[in-house]
């Protein structure tokens, strides 16, 4: 498989790789903008601007973009994160321009009719309730804002009810006339596809527009919270306990990614074993690594019935005790590594995992790797290498605690009694440049908590 990369006039940049034998192309265009870039009056544009492109365009009305879509068999979706917005679809290998087309048309020329603005702000209304009542991922958003407080990277991506019901049609639309720049915008295209006529389709679309520039970011500065609570009605206790993490530009994020599958990324992981296979306390257990591009965050998760939070908590934190203490065996080092190369691998046997792989590391990194190279990456990862990291995350800072639940597990005496990690030796990097702490504990009560 071939790797191709053109640099537009204007800063736009296409990526392809050549699947000749492949029934399927997957083509998407990669916003450089996401949810960290908003003003806190417009927190959720991004992702309304995802739910709008695809209302129509001054030409195709909504159901015309889905008509021919489905017309040939294939798909479209969308994506928004912290730091970039993905529009892509997946179509058989003949319809490459009619994909390419329709992508060029709603990222470039959207309409924001005003109905359509307001039928999508009800949507997205809807979503966020949806996401208020999903326990086990609305606990992620609360250690978000404990780990990033007063940061855009510990803002939920969707917004809030409040921004989201203030947001104005002129609004989005300025935010997507800033953002959705050539400058800004990676193209992709994976499967039974040539290269120059991906280049000729996307030069056609951005014809005429101005380059635009990409955001300017402010990393986090303030400390984090260590405890951060929010009440609920729920049958289980939801915790997630995280750790400062690697930015995606890090040379050490591979042996992190081992260590994190050493931790908690799969069913032969020690929180898995020691917590769920041993003592039965939970069913659900992991751990796992969010990066951007100036800071990150290692999490671990868990859910478990009111009673048992202490003594799964308790686990959590001895088990990264001991594991930031004395690292990890070469047995674990091994099975982590296999499974790590073995699964990147793997993932990148369909025209659309190709394409992510390409559009994501054209625009974090500024190149792509070979697959080789990536796997040949975690591949040499050594116990060592591992230690050096653990040591590194041990010394950047205190755990993060989020837990949601019953007033039985997030009242101040109930968390006040919970289990704390083990004192470090390890000091935190630069704290005598960090401003004064953060309190110690936040709580917050939505949704009918009892």
């Amino acid at each position: 498989m071939t790797i191709r990369t053109t640099a537009l006039a204007g800063g736009a940049r296409v990526v392809t790789e050549a699947m000749p034998h492949a029934r399927s192309v997957s083509c998407g265009f990669w916003a450089g903008v996401g949810a960290r870039d908003e003003d806190d009056d417009l927190a959720g544009a991004s992702h309304f601007l995802e739910h709008l492109l695809f209302k129509g365009t001054e030409a195709r009305s909504a159901s015309e973009i889905a008509e021919a879509v489905e017309a040939v068999g294939g798909e479209m979706n969308a994506y928004t994160t912290h730091e970039h917005t993905a529009y892509h679809t997946r179509l058989p290998a003949s319809e490459l321009e009619l994909g390419l087309d329709l992508l060029g048309e709603v990222f470039t020329r959207p309409a924001f009719r005003p109905a359509e603005v307001e039928a999508e702000r009800q949507v997205i209304l809807e979503e966020l309730l949806m996401e208020e009542d999903s326990h086990e991922e609305r606990v992620h958003s609360v250690l978000a804002e404990a780990m990033f407080p007063d940061h855009p990277l510990g803002r939920e991506v969707l917004g809030t009810r409040q921004s989201i019901a203030a947001l104005g049609r002129d609004e989005i639309a300025s935010f997507h006339q800033a953002w959705y720049r050539p400058a800004n915008l990676v193209v992709a295209a994976a499967g039974a596809i040539d290269h120059d006529e991906v280049v000729t389709v996307v030069e056609r679309h951005l014809d005429g527009a101005g380059p635009g520039t990409a955001p300017q970011r402010r990393g986090p500065v303030a400390p984090a919270r260590r405890v951060q609570a929010l009440t609920r009605a729920s049958e289980q206790a939801h915790v997630a306990v995280g750790l400062p993490g690697l930015d995606g530009h890090d040379d050490d994020r591979h042996a992190l990614a081992v260590a994190n599958q050493v931790l908690g990324g799969g069913t032969a992981s020690r929180l898995f074993r020691t917590i769920r296979e041993e003592r039965g306390l939970t069913y659900s257990i992991f751990s796992y690594l969010s990066s951007y591009s100036d800071a990150g965050a290692w999490v671990t998760a868990a859910a478990c019935a009111p009673a048992r939070l202490a003594e799964v908590l308790g686990l959590i934190h001895a088990e990264l005790d001991r594991f930031l203490e004395h690292g990890i065996t070469e047995a674990e080092l091994a099975v982590a590594t296999g499974y790590l190369a073995g699964s990147t691998a793997l993932a990148l046997e369909d025209s659309g995992s190709c394409m992510g792989r390409i559009a994501t590391s054209l625009l974090v990194h500024g190149e792509v790797a070979p697959v080789a190279e990536v796997l040949d990456r975690y591949r040499r990862v050594t116990v060592d290498d591992v230690g050096r990291v653990l040591a590194r995350v041990a010394g950047a800072g205190d755990r993060s605690l989020a837990v949601l639940g019953p007033r039985s597990v997030t009242s101040a005496r109930s968390l006040s009694a919970l289990p704390t990690p083990r004192a470090s030796s390890a000091q935190p990097r630069s704290l005598s440049t960090q401003p004064s702490p953060a309190p110690l504990i936040r709580q917050r009560t939505e949704g009918g908590a009892a």
